[in-house]
């Protein structure tokens, strides 16, 4: 199902000329159309693909897995700049879903712990206020909270690798219907711990989501039917699989590796 439908600048945005609308992507921006459940963002770095998809999550108020929401992350501060200026086109507008950059995992994973220990003392400071009932009931509300935030993210995403961690986390996540923007998500998961991601993104797929993700993985781009645009050209273009520099260049790379190596 496809919730975002298109995404566009503003007239407003063609007078701005600081940063982020000085990049080359937003000077000769083409309005974006997605036709596709799973869009992927391809191209070298610095061609601006997290910095639009920033906005998007930006633009949308999207919950953020991080230290901060987007509203209040000193790092989006440019972002919440370029949000301002896109316009989106809905066929299904969801409220459901999040942004979620893979550098801001251990921020999350900081915060839920510092959540559970602030639980946990909110409910020994009970002892030195109440007694009998009045006690257990103001216990078992705070300790019900930090039980709920266990059973759904475990005690300490900390104690799993950062890939199982990682998976986890988008277990716990993941609702039908939601719109989840992610940015480089394979960095903490190795090739088959990438193919478990695809699998997880199938299954929401057939209950009603929609993905956008900024990557430079083959493996992830080969999701079927995907959309993938290219950030490699202004304006932006859509691309084959098999066009993909990433691609094509790990194809190579793997075939014949020393025709690489021996010019290190």
């Amino acid at each position: 199902m496809l919730h975002l439908q298109s995404i566009s600048l503003k007239p407003s945005a063609q007078k701005l000329t600081a940063f982020p609308f000085s990049l080359p992507l937003l000077r000769q921006f083409a309005p974006l159309e997605l036709r596709s459940a799973v869009t992927f963002f391809v191209g070298e770095n610095g061609s601006g693909k997290s910095t639009l998809l920033e906005g998007i999550a930006a633009g949308l108020n999207l919950a953020a897995i991080g230290g901060a929401d987007v509203a209040r992350d000193a790092t989006l501060n440019n972002a919440r700049t370029l949000g301002k200026q896109l316009k989106f086109g809905w066929q299904h507008k969801t409220h459901r879903g999040f942004f979620l950059r893979a550098e801001d995992f251990f921020n999350f994973a900081r915060r839920l712990q510092t959540m559970q220990a602030e639980l946990q003392e909110i409910a020994d400071g009970f002892e030195d206020e109440y007694s009998g009932y009045a006690l257990g009931l103001a216990k078992g509300s705070v300790l019900g909270q930090r039980q709920a935030l266990i059973e759904r993210y475990g005690e300490d995403l900390d104690a799993n690798s950062h890939g199982e961690s990682f998976l986890k986390l988008f277990q716990a996540r993941f609702v039908p219907g939601g719109l989840y923007l992610l940015d480089e998500p394979e960095a903490p998961l190795s090739p088959q711990r990438q193919l478990s991601l695809l699998a997880m993104v199938k299954e929401m797929i057939g209950e009603g989501a929609q993905f956008i993700i900024a990557t430079h993985s083959p493996i992830l781009m080969a999701f079927p039917d995907a959309q993938i645009l290219s950030f490699d050209a202004h304006p932006v273009r859509e691309i084959a699989y098999d066009e993909v520099e990433h691609v094509a260049l790990t194809r190579r790379f793997l075939n014949n590796p020393q025709s690489f190596l021996r010019h290190l």
